[in-house]
């Protein structure tokens, strides 16, 4: 307790103006103007049942290309809430980080329980890691972060694709988690309910 007599006197000291600016500062979130270019990609996943379309913006400020925001939309109703969650948490990591491009590892780190899937000669372990590709795909197209150059076999003029391979046994494609499908031998056999279903070629061992 601080005891004042009639002579004393209180006086307000810059220290205390001075931390809340630096505070502002510190939280301070990027201006969004009112007109942004931005990019919009459609997604086709084995994870969800309809097409998404993510709409990517970004600012250029004085040479310096920013994002801005994030836009998820289906017209699967069912997902509307989650996909609203990763809009507003990716766009307040592009507002407020100056480097936001740590959220790639995050997002394709990301593992569904029933397993990834492979597309186009690619494997991702969930749906957000399909986002995080799109969002990493986008960076490119908007020279946020440089291109990787393409490799071509001499006198071929053909670009270099690392696929995975797998030998016969373990099944061409497909999870490492499931069995072996005896009809299109990838790794894609998945037992539910006691029935052993192939996600990839249909088959199912109850259906026999």
């Amino acid at each position: 307790m601080i005891k004042l007599n009639k002579n004393s006197t209180i006086q307000e000291t810059n220290e205390t103006i001075k931390d809340s600016n630096v505070a502002s500062q510190h939280h301070a979130t990027a201006t969004r103007p009112d007109v942004v270019d931005a990019k919009v990609y459609k997604l086709k996943s084995a994870f969800v049942k309809n097409s998404v379309f993510v709409t990517l913006s970004y600012v250029n400020q004085n040479g310096i290309i920013s994002p801005i925001e994030i836009f998820i939309n289906s017209k699967d109703l069912t997902r509307a809430p989650e996909y609203v969650v990763l809009t507003r948490l990716i766009s307040a990591i592009f507002r407020r980080k100056a480097d936001p491009t740590f959220i790639l590892e995050e997002l394709k780190g990301i593992f569904d329980p029933n397993g990834g899937s492979y597309k186009e000669g690619k494997y991702y372990h969930s749906f957000y890691g399909e986002i995080g590709e799109i969002i990493e795909e986008f960076f490119y197209d908007v020279n946020i972060l440089p291109r990787p150059q393409k490799h071509t076999l001499e006198n071929s003029g053909k670009d270099i694709v690392e696929l995975p391979v797998l030998s016969k046994e373990e099944g061409n494609e497909g999870n490492a988690q499931f069995k072996v499908c005896p009809d299109c031998n990838n790794r894609t056999l998945k037992n539910e309910n006691g029935c052993d279903s192939c996600m990839g070629c249909g088959y199912s061992k109850c259906d026999k």
